[in-house]
């Protein structure tokens, strides 16, 4: 499933990933570099199977290990509120 952001969250990508910024509570987080790429993907519209796919392929990980990476990255941005 695509991710996307709530209109809240602004983000800026940098040299060290990506800070996501919630407005509605001043908090910032901080993805690093596989996070980026994770988010990255399902922002472009690709589901969670994909940002497993790009994980691999980009990162020295497993497929066990990417899938259970993705699912909890999107569980917890969910869960506080930064994205549907």
């Amino acid at each position: 499933m695509a991710l996307r952001f709530a209109p809240d969250v602004a983000t800026a990508e940098t040299e060290y990933g990506t800070v996501l910024l919630d407005q509605r509570k001043g908090r910032y987080w901080e993805l690093n570099p596989t996070g980026t790429l994770v988010v990255r993907t399902l922002l472009d519209g690709g589901g969670e199977a994909d940002a497993v796919e790009a994980l691999v392929g980009a990162f020295a990980v497993d497929r066990e290990r990417a899938a259970a990476d993705v699912a909890a990255l999107v569980a917890l941005l969910r869960d506080a509120g930064l994205a549907a």
